[in-house]
């Protein structure tokens, strides 16, 4: 799992950096939701593919995960948006772009992922 948190944050960061996320209102919020919620397929392949679940587990693991990324990459954009909106007053955080935009991608990805893992934590506890 540690492999796909790294290449997910490294993923992201590259995508913002390569230029892939448009800066339009509407075009870079779906490339960066649709880099969140491939994040978590991949942890939902992965916990059901090393558990050997039928495809009923396959299926409650891709819901659960998008529900944990859905319900998390907002709240951790909002936690940190005005936390790091202090290093750079009067500009967004997209808008001033650099290290700071970096950092708070890196860390919502982190926490997108964290909440798919305790999702589908919570799901397997329920299973047993």
């Amino acid at each position: 799992m540690i492999y796909i948190s790294l290449i997910a944050v490294l993923g992201i960061v590259l995508l913002f950096l390569s230029g892939a996320v448009p800066m339009s209102s509407v075009g870079g919020p779906l490339v960066i939701a649709l880099a969140f919620f491939a994040a978590g397929f991949a942890v939902a392949f992965h916990e059901a593919w090393t558990k050997k679940r039928g495809i009923l587990g396959w299926l409650v693991n891709i819901i659960v995960t998008f529900a944990g990324v859905f319900l998390a990459a907002p709240v951790a954009g909002m936690i940190l948006e005005p936390m790091l909106a202090r290093a750079n007053p009067g500009q967004s955080l997209a808008a001033a772009g650099g290290p700071l935009m970096y950092i708070a991608l890196a860390s919502m990805m982190a926490a997108a992922l964290a909440a798919a893992w305790c999702a589908l934590w919570l799901v397997n506890r329920l299973r047993k």
